[in-house]
């Protein structure tokens, strides 16, 4: 088999070392990457360093052709990227395709936005002392950006810090997570397509105990992270002074008010607490139900759990993959089995096999149980009664994340009742919080992260606001 190569630079590279990509859903080889030396991860950073002037220069018209180039490639090469998805991450081909699709479109409305993306103007002269004055304001980069990415959308979370970073002018630099480099190598092989200049992106599949010495270097000022709330805080902690964002965890709930649809609310949440293998930071895991309607919903809930298609990640049919890896699988394994023991009740689900863990729903959780309180990370939900949607909503923020949360319900009333009190970053109305379009602004609060993706305001969180004063203007 081939050995990939890395991207420095802008351009193939070849290392000293190669590390081996495995499906895991069957253990065998999906392909080999070499994997860059400590003076080529130099080489990258000296040239994003080196370039970043510019980089901040370039024409719109440059960086929005760019991003539209690799909206294209994306789409005619869309199969074979979802088959790669597929191979090295086991999500099923049914959501890899819909993972390139979204990848298609975040490329495409960055390139929207580079076209929008632009200065105002503000007269000063609102005072005496003003007169003739008239403030320019733009926003400039920070500099090179170093964007640290999770496995579970290799394809579609590397877009959102690539695009916005070339979107204003950023040099970029990948450093992808190691269960699947695969999917960020080519889009790599894609960039290297465009017209942008040597040194404004370089994706390096280094391990993980490399990236420190990437995340304290002072020619990177900003720092994207998507993972885990202690490793997001700890890279932080390590570099205060750095423009650090963070799109971290959560247990994200879905609250089924008692006027909802509860044949859809059952359907979705059944879907979406275990889409992606529950791999997502806003996979349904906590369900909270009026009581009036608890009964009902749930006899409605555990037959669309049961009926989920489980298997093969490559077949069309499958809905539920395997997890990353089997020690994700035995984790989940050990916290499931920790609530049973401590009084939960297993009404679906709650058996593993290798690296799957069967779609599982859970009732009488006790409050303190990792699955209630952690990040499960894994095709597991609890289900939670509550006496009101003001006792649901207090459940909703009774948790140290805060990232998105799903009402189901028909009452404009509700919706806004629910925007008012939910402590999170996002609050879908009718649907489960697993919604994200890849254009609006997306990130949490408490332990869910620092900051926002979507376009937009990741372009703004990756630049700084600039103001030009003019003098002695006949306004």
């Amino acid at each position: 088999m081939d050995v990939r190569t890395f991207w420095l630079a802008g351009r193939p590279a070849t290392g000293d070392s190669e590390l081996t990509v495995t499906n895991p859903h069957d253990g065998r080889e999906v392909g080999r990457h070499s994997v860059p030396t400590d003076a080529q991860v130099e080489e990258a950073v000296a040239a994003a360093h080196a370039v970043a002037d510019q980089a901040a220069a370039l024409p719109v018209h440059v960086r929005a052709e760019a991003l539209a180039h690799v909206s294209r490639r994306i789409e005619e090469r869309a199969d074979e990227i979802a088959r790669l998805i597929t191979a090295e991450n086991g999500k099923p081909i049914f959501w890899a395709r819909g993972e390139v699709t979204r990848a298609v479109a975040t490329f495409r409305f960055a390139a929207e936005e580079t076209r929008r993306w632009s200065g105002e103007a503000q007269r000063l002269d609102t005072e005496p002392a003003a007169a003739g004055r008239l403030a320019y304001v733009s926003r400039v980069p920070y500099g090179p950006v170093l964007a640290i990415t999770p496995f579970n959308f290799p394809l579609n979370l590397v877009a959102h810090k690539v695009a916005p970073a070339v979107a204003v002018g950023a040099p970029v630099i990948v450093k992808p997570a190691p269960a699947t480099p695969l999917s960020s190598l080519l889009l790599g092989e894609i960039l290297a397509e465009t017209d942008l200049p040597a040194g404004m992106f370089s994706v390096l599949p280094v391990p993980n105990e490399r990236a420190a010495g990437l995340v304290q270097d002072a020619r990177l000022p900003v720092v994207s992270f998507t993972g885990s709330a202690p490793v997001g805080y700890a890279i932080a902690d390590q570099v205060p002074r750095k423009h650090v964002t963070l799109e971290l965890g959560g247990n994200a709930a879905a609250v089924v008010l008692a006027d909802a649809d509860l044949d859809w609310a059952a359907r979705r949440i059944a879907l979406y607490s275990n889409y992606q293998g529950g791999q997502s930071c806003i996979a349904v895991q906590r369900v909270i139900v009026e009581q009036p309607v608890y009964d009902a919903f749930v006899e409605r809930l555990v037959p669309a759990v049961k009926g989920l298609v489980t298997g093969d990640p490559a077949d069309e049919k499958t809905q539920v993959g395997p997890l990353v890896s089997e020690a994700a699988a035995e984790r989940v394994e050990q916290w499931v089995d920790e609530a049973v023991a401590a009084g939960a009740e297993v009404l679906a689900g709650g058996v593993r096999e290798g690296t799957s863990y069967a779609p599982t729903v859970l009732a009488g959780v006790p409050h303190d149980a990792k699955v209630a309180r952690e990040e499960v990370f894994g095709p597991v939900m609890i289900l939670q009664p509550a006496a009101s949607a003001d006792e649901a909503y207090a459940m909703v923020n009774d948790s140290a994340y805060g990232l998105q949360a799903g009402v189901f319900t028909r009452s404009l009333d509700a919706a806004f009742l629910a925007n008012r009190e939910l402590k999170v970053g996002g609050v879908i109305i009718g649907d489960v919080p697993s919604y994200r379009a890849d254009q609006m602004p997306y990130g949490g609060v408490k332990d869910s992260g620092i900051g926002r993706e979507g376009l937009r305001s990741a372009m703004t969180d990756y630049t700084y606001e600039k103001v030009m004063v003019l003098t002695g203007l006949p306004l």
